[in-house]
């Protein structure tokens, strides 16, 4: 029966925190500001790790910052070697967060419709269900 919560899942997580405070406080390069990481997928054998990173602000941003960050992996995976006691430190390599981009997306069109369904019948008039003055008698 396997585990709830395997070895590399929590690798995952300590990867994705560490990542996260390795990127705020030793890279300066402007390309990473207001960069997260939102999750890490790392191989079982930890020799990869696919680390997914989301920037907040303009979506034209994402891409510069993984190359910024791929360009950088060397140095965080340095950082994570003396931070972590693992035996292997996975060989990074950070994509954009296109699930979280396409959530973006979604809220923006749902916020959109609502905006015009609200502008729809607001121009409507009201029916408060009570019977008008005028009943043609």
């Amino acid at each position: 029966m396997p585990k709830d919560y395997s070895r590399t899942s929590r690798i995952n997580v300590q990867l994705q925190r560490e990542l996260g405070e390795l990127i705020r406080d030793e890279l300066t390069d402007p390309r990473v500001t207001n960069t997260t990481v939102t999750r890490v997928d790392a191989a079982p054998d930890l020799r990869n790790a696919r680390v997914f990173i989301s920037v907040m602000g303009d979506d034209t941003r994402a891409e510069p910052a993984a190359k910024a960050l791929n360009h950088a992996a060397g140095k965080l995976r340095y950082g994570l070697g003396v931070r972590l006691s693992l035996r292997h430190v996975p060989q990074l390599h950070f994509v954009v967060d296109a699930q979280l981009v396409q959530a973006s997306k979604l809220n923006y069109l749902i916020r959109d419709a609502v905006r015009n369904d609200e502008a729809n019948h607001a121009s409507e008039p009201k029916d408060d269900g009570k019977p008008s003055d005028d009943q043609g008698a």
